[in-house]
């Protein structure tokens, strides 16, 4: 479970990665200010939850059944959360109306929150 855990966070920064310099440079030409910032808001999420897998991954101070609890909600929370914004801010660049899909974020973002609660339940839960 760890190497998947780990792997997932390394392919999780190198697409934000990507996506970042992809925003950067190639969006910067079509999108607004506010859509280019709403943007990079779903990468820096995008990162933070790929460093917070690479220490989740690394970690001997949870269980393996912790562990994968915090992988499914961090993998669907980035998903949610960060995919939905990369659709809602090129809506313009498409045809596609992504307005219909808007009440993912806010679920991807209470799977992220809950991830972390799964992380210090467990860390306070532990006996020192």
């Amino acid at each position: 479970m760890d190497k998947k855990i780990i792997s997932t966070g390394a392919i999780f920064g190198m697409l934000a990665i990507i996506l970042g310099a992809f925003g950067a440079h190639a969006l910067k030409k079509v999108l607004s200010i506010e859509s280019l910032s709403t943007f990079e808001t779903g990468v820096k999420y995008q990162m933070y939850h790929a460093l917070f897998l690479l220490f989740i991954g690394m970690t001997n101070e949870l269980s393996q059944k912790s562990k994968k609890w915090i992988y499914n909600l961090v993998v669907f929370g980035v998903v949610f959360f960060s995919g939905s914004i990369y659709l809602l801010a090129t809506k313009n660049c498409t045809t596609i109306d992504f307005k219909s899909i808007g009440f993912v974020t806010p679920i991807g973002g209470l799977l992220l929150i809950l991830a972390w609660s799964v992380l210090f339940f467990n860390l306070i839960k532990k006996k020192s």
